[in-house]
C-alpha cells in the first residue's frame, strides 16, 4: 500500500517545491540529496589545490618580460673573444648570482609581498562585488527609467516636427541644365 500511495503522490505533485532533485542547496555539487557518501575531502577546494612545482607560470604571464639569460645580456662579436676560461667564469658567475640573488629576495620579500598582494586583491574583490557592481546596476536601473521618459518626449514632440519638415523638404526638386 505504501508503494501505491507513493506513486499516487508523485503523479499528483511532479514538481513539488520541497524536493530538490538537482542537489543539496548547501552542497550544490551533490547529484542526489540521498547520496551523502561523498565526503568533504572529495570536493575540490580552490584554497587547497595542488601547486605545480615544475611549471610555475602555466598562464605564461612572464614569458616576454623577465626571461633574461646570459646570452641576452652579454655577447662577444666575432673577432673580439675573451679567453675561454673568462667566458665560462663570466657565464657561471652571472647565472649563479642571478639564481641565488633571486632566491634570497624571494625568501626575504616574497612572503610579505604575497601577503600584501593577497590583501590588495581581497580588498579589490570586496569593493568590486559589494560597491562597484551594485552602483552600476543601480545607475543602469535609474538611467533606464530616464531613458524611457526621454524616449516618450522625443516621440511625442520631435517625431511630428521632423516628419512635417521631411514632408516639406521632400517636394523640393532641383534641376540643373547646362547652358552652352
Amino acid at each position: 500500500m505504501t508503494g501505491e500511495l507513493k506513486d499516487e503522490t508523485e503523479e499528483e505533485f511532479p514538481h513539488s517545491p520541497f524536493i530538490r532533485k538537482q542537489g543539496n542547496i548547501y552542497k550544490p555539487n551533490n547529484k542526489d540529496m540521498d547520496n551523502d557518501s561523498m565526503n568533504e575531502k572529495a570536493m575540490e577546494d580552490v584554497h587547497t589545490k595542488e601547486i605545480d612545482l615544475v611549471n610555475r607560470d602555466p598562464k605564461h604571464i612572464n614569458d616576454n618580460v623577465v626571461k633574461v639569460d646570459f646570452e641576452d645580456i652579454i655577447a662577444e662579436p666575432a673577432g673580439t673573444y675573451s679567453f675561454d676560461g673568462v667566458w665560462k667564469a663570466s657565464f657561471t658567475t652571472f647565472t649563479v648570482t642571478k639564481y641565488w640573488c633571486y632566491r634570497l629576495l624571494t625568501t626575504l620579500v616574497g612572503i610579505p609581498l604575497a601577503l600584501i598582494w593577497g590583501i590588495f586583491f581581497a580588498i579589490l574583490s570586496f569593493v568590486h562585488i559589494w560597491a562597484v557592481v551594485p552602483c552600476v546596476k543601480s545607475y543602469m536601473i535609474e538611467t533606464h527609467c530616464i531613458s524611457r521618459v526621454y524616449s516618450i518626449c522625443v516621440h511625442t514632440f520631435c517625431d511630428p516636427l521632423f516628419e512635417a519638415m521631411g514632408k516639406i523638404f521632400s517636394n523640393i526638386r532641383i534641376q540643373s541644365t547646362k547652358g552652352v
